[in-house]
């Protein structure tokens, strides 16, 4: 584990930065076990976790090339800061018009450059694909976004995820969910954080109950060990699914907030739930 919070340089919604620390405070787990993410995301816990073996996987092929080339030395600082220096200065001078031609550049060279530019540039950090496969997340409407300050902050978080997986037996790749179960034995430990049923599944592609329920399926029957993060209630509504699939294992609560807009009134706590097998 590290000894302090590593903010990932890719943001998107649902990440775990705020319950990392209570997440990593409920595993238990030999350190030589292979950590397994089907659903890596941004992947905040393996990088505050730093496991010595890690095979972290997930649908979005662009998020999976951007850490590839962390890892092998194609993304570095000095590329990043290069690179958003330049297109930051140009989108300074031509604001959205220049926001809408990296995204489309984007959509058709797929360069984990140009989403790391778009992911830092674009509507709260959103990560969202149309059904032709298309990113298309509106601008920010800050023309100076990329800042020297900004730029620093990014290369600074690329640095710091470089050096955490830095001589460690990862591997990145970008398959469906169930091809990561394959690799699990019963010393292993996998962390599930999937797209949660009834909210925007457009991260990339969808997310339907059927493959909830697959999930906790697999879940029960693999020989690993568990972790499964998951909503649980809000003021409004509770997860009922949680209930009926995964209630034979230990939860854990912890409430925080999602925070939708920009008024205080859009605030509302959410109970979060740590279900873990064993």
């Amino acid at each position: 584990m590290t000894d302090k919070l590593i903010i990932p340089p890719i943001k998107c919604q649902g990440i775990k930065t705020k319950l990392t620390p209570f997440i990593l405070d409920h595993l238990h787990r030999s350190e030589d076990s292979l950590w397994i993410e089907p659903f890596m995301g941004t992947g905040v816990v393996a990088f505050n976790l730093a496991p010595a073996h890690a095979f972290l996987s997930d649908k979005n092929p662009y998020i999976i090339a951007f850490y590839q080339k962390i890892q092998n030395g194609e993304i570095t600082e000095q590329i990043v800061r290069d690179f958003l220096e330049y297109h930051g200065s140009i989108l300074e001078a031509h604001g959205e018009d220049y926001y809408r031609e990296m995204r489309d550049t984007f959509n058709q060279n797929g360069d984990p450059l140009y989403f790391l530019f778009l992911n830092r540039s674009d509507f709260n950090g959103m990560i969202r694909f149309n059904s032709q496969g298309k990113f298309n997340v509106p601008f920010c409407q800050k023309p100076n976004r990329f800042s020297k300050a900004y730029i620093t902050k990014i290369c600074n978080q690329v640095s710091n995820v470089r050096h955490v997986m830095s001589g460690k037996d990862w591997t990145f790749a970008c398959v469906p969910w169930q091809q990561a179960f394959q690799y699990a034995t019963g010393q292993d430990y996998i962390y599930l954080d999937p797209p949660y049923i009834g909210r925007d599944t457009s991260y990339v592609g969808e997310w339907s109950e059927h493959d909830a329920i697959m999930l906790a399926e697999h879940s029960h029957q693999t020989p690993a060990n568990v972790c499964l993060s998951m909503w649980k209630q809000n003021k409004f509504r509770k997860n009922q699914h949680l209930y009926d699939y995964w209630a034979d294992f230990t939860w854990y609560e912890q409430n925080h907030f999602y925070h939708f807009g920009a008024k205080e009134s859009n605030r509302h706590t959410m109970t979060e739930v740590l279900a873990i097998k064993r």
